[in-house]
């Protein structure tokens, strides 16, 4: 079992509707009872505990810890699934991960991809992040909302969304001034591992490749701050053709 201790990761957890639970309470601080009253407003079940014994569950407790099964590994729909329900929708942006392994990474790339509207997060289904609880309270509970789909080759997921329309732009320092790019419509961003960047097979199969203009001495910025940014110029150019 995965305990969650974070107030946001537990209380966006709560609101979800996933399943989860129970409850383990402590000792309740002011924000603790509000997380105390969701839970009950939405028939969690609450569990009393020492605090001793919350310490052994799940040292880096707040006074309360939620319960849930691990489920960093699985997927949220197919894209096979995804596809079939796009029907004429023009503008889906999916983010697709090749080998992000660090879970503070993972999960805060989540959290950019729930501010900024990502409808799908892919990710081969092996050799990608873990940790449930890491990525949940690095995200900020964002996982809960994120819909996430796992394949298990991604050059054949990438020419099943070519073949929906999609234009697929791979992250690169090297590339084109993503500002100059027109990144509007159905489109899927691939970003590449911390070290390696994107494989050699999934940098083939990109339409092109998107770079953020940098001032900076050292190589290049953190994947997950890469996310952020080139996410929200995707949602910024979409805002602005409306």
């Amino acid at each position: 079992m995965i305990y969650l201790t974070g107030f946001h990761a537990i209380e966006e957890r709560i609101k979800s509707g996933l399943s989860c639970g129970p409850l383990f309470v402590a000792k309740s601080g002011p924000r603790a009872k509000e997380i105390v009253t969701l839970a009950i407003d939405n028939k969690i079940r609450l569990e009393r505990i020492g605090t001793f014994d919350l310490d052994g569950l799940a040292p880096d407790n707040r006074g309360i810890a939620l319960q849930i099964e691990d489920e960093s590994r699985k997927a949220d729909v197919s894209l096979e699934n995804f596809i079939a329900d796009l029907g004429d929708r023009r503008d889906v942006i999916v983010l697709i991960l090749d080998e992000i392994t660090d879970p503070h990474n993972y999960g805060a790339i989540l959290r950019s991809c729930d501010q900024f509207g990502v409808d799908l997060v892919l990710c081969r289904n092996r050799r990608n992040a873990k940790h449930a609880a890491v990525i949940s309270q690095t995200s900020a509970g964002a996982v809960s909302w994120v819909a996430q789909a796992e394949e298990p080759n991604l050059v054949r997921a990438i020419e099943n969304l070519k073949k929906e329309g999609f234009w697929i732009y791979g992250a690169d320092m090297e590339g084109d001034h993503v500002y100059d790019k027109d990144i509007t419509g159905r489109i899927a961003l691939v970003l590449g591992s911390e070290g390696g960047g994107i494989s050699r097979l999934l940098r083939e199969r990109c339409d092109g490749m998107v770079g953020i203009p940098s001032l900076g001495k050292i190589d290049s910025l953190n994947v997950s701050v890469a996310a952020g940014i080139l996410l929200y110029e995707a949602r910024r150019q979409r805002i602005n053709n409306k």
